[in-house]
């Protein structure tokens, strides 16, 4: 589904054709997108990239479109991969309390807040690493992030819409009868089946996607019992 069928169908499903809402039918399907991103945890939605960090400094900028961390791994000279674990700020300061003497390749990071520049406070976020880097190094940083909205993509098309249209559809409509304050009853029917469709992404995006038949052996449901004539 592109955003023009994506469009129409929201207009035909609510009978609803008047400027303002269409005006503000983007909105709906991103508040949609958003919702069901923070709920599925496709891989669509996480990215790659390769930065650096440089000897004796201790942060590390975030992408802007940054949301959470998936990953990071310091790449050392031999082309060695070390990956970071996850830490709280207060756990690097006291365990590496001096940072222009604690150094080495690092071993942890942790979110440390938005990056100031003289009297600037950034929106993005960087990152506080432990130790204290001793030499340049390359750094992998997995991530999520939120996909363009199919709103704005240049080509009206998206993985989300061209895999799992249903869920975006029911989430869009429930964020469209919202903005009409529409019927209870149409509302809860709108609400029930994006959880239909959201459970089936669901199952897609946090099971099958993370699974294969060598691994975790095929799907099967169990067979029905059987009475052996007893009623």
């Amino acid at each position: 589904m592109n955003y023009t069928q994506l469009t129409d169908a929201i207009c035909d499903y609510t009978q609803n054709f008047e400027t303002d809402f269409i005006a503000n039918i983007p909105v709906f399907v991103k508040q949609a997108e958003q919702r069901i991103y923070n709920t599925v945890q496709f891989p669509s939605i996480r990215k790659n990239v390769t930065g650096s960090v440089t000897s004796a400094n201790k942060y590390l900028s975030c992408p802007t479109d940054f949301l959470s961390v998936y990953s990071m791994a310091v790449i050392d000279a031999s082309g060695n991969y070390e990956y970071l674990l996850n830490k709280d700020v207060n756990f690097i300061r006291q365990s590496y309390p001096n940072p222009t003497t604690d150094t080495g390749i690092p071993k942890y990071y942790a979110l440390f807040g938005p990056t100031v520049s003289g009297a600037v406070i950034s929106d993005e976020l960087s990152f506080l690493l432990g130790p204290t880097p001793d030499a340049a190094y390359s750094v992998e940083l997995h991530y999520y992030y939120y996909p363009q909205s199919i709103s704005v993509a240049a080509s009206g098309q998206t993985w989300l819409g061209d895999n799992f249209d249903t869920v975006l559809l029911y989430g869009s409509l429930v964020e469209a009868y919202t903005f009409m304050k529409g019927e209870q009853d149409m509302m809860a029917l709108y609400e029930g089946k994006y959880k239909e469709a959201l459970s089936l992404a669901a199952r897609l995006g946090d099971g099958l996607e993370r699974s294969d038949a060598y691994r975790s052996g095929q799907f099967r449901l169990a067979p029905l019992p059987q009475n052996n004539g007893v009623r």
